[in-house]
């Protein structure tokens, strides 16, 4: 479902702010993949998601997504794939639109825009459904603004929105990291339980090494713009936060000094 080919990516080339972001990447994901990114600040997790996402060309190397290449395709040509899910809980939803209206804008999204009515009877029954498995109670606030909507509760809609089309690929960039640590738990799960519904291939960023250990069926962890270690579901299903340290001090030759990876 995911092919990356030895992609290169450096920032200002050239000047001496030339940061190398991404140094040769190769990445497979079968369909139903669901991979844990993890890695210091600065290691290329961000880095990677967008360059599969399309925000900056990269300047060596393909992105194959679904056996096409997308490596010439912009941003808004590679969102027919993919679906994503930031760490700010504020972006992906429209504050000022309704609860039913965000998720009429998701499940329209790439369609063709007609003079019928915007919302249906029946599309808010569907909708209410969908809302009522994410039990926060959303379900009988559909007219609410999103705006008003807590952190998680938003989190949880954006889930909802960007998985809504199935998407061939989701994109999560720690997006739990502004959460608090019960909500964080409770949106984690419901990822899981989406990815699995729907049997979609995820790409998720973490920098709590216990939650890539706990969630998905395949981890990686990058340092210096390269993928140090691939750990497979057998082997992450053995393996403690103290093994994971450990493995990569080896593959990297260096120790993890990054706070927020350390106290996750």
């Amino acid at each position: 479902m995911l092919e990356i080919r030895d992609i290169y990516k450096t920032f200002n080339p050239g000047t001496i702010n030339e940061k190398k972001a991404l140094c040769g990447v190769k990445l497979h994901l079968d369909e139903g993949d669901f991979c844990t990114v993890i890695g210091s600040n600065g290691a290329g997790k961000s880095t990677m998601l967008n360059a599969v996402a399309g925000v900056w060309p990269v300047d060596e190397g393909q992105i194959i997504i679904d056996g096409v290449d997308v490596s010439a395709q912009c941003e808004h040509k590679r969102a027919t794939y993919l679906g994503r899910v930031f760490q700010d809980p504020m972006n992906g939803t429209a504050a000022d639109m309704t609860i039913a209206e965000n998720l009429a804008l998701a499940a329209r999204r790439g369609k063709r825009r007609t003079l019928r009515w915007g919302l249906t009877h029946r599309e808010q029954e569907g909708y209410r459904d969908l809302l009522a498995s994410l039990e926060l109670g959303l379900e009988d606030r559909m007219t609410a603004k999103v705006g008003l909507l807590s952190g998680g509760q938003r989190q949880a809609l954006t889930l909802l929105m960007a998985t809504l089309q199935k998407p061939r690929l989701l994109l999560l960039d720690e997006h739990t990291a502004a959460l608090d640590p019960k909500t964080a738990t409770k949106v984690l799960h419901l990822t899981r339980k989406l990815v699995a519904d729907n049997h979609l291939t995820a790409l998720m960023v973490t920098h709590n090494m216990k939650d890539a250990l706990h969630y998905g069926n395949r981890t990686i962890m990058m340092h210096e713009g390269r993928i140090v270690v691939d750990i497979d579901r057998e082997t992450k299903n053995q393996l403690h936060v103290d093994d994971l340290l450990k493995m990569f001090e080896h593959s990297s030759g260096t120790a993890i000094e990054n706070d927020r990876m350390l106290l996750g």
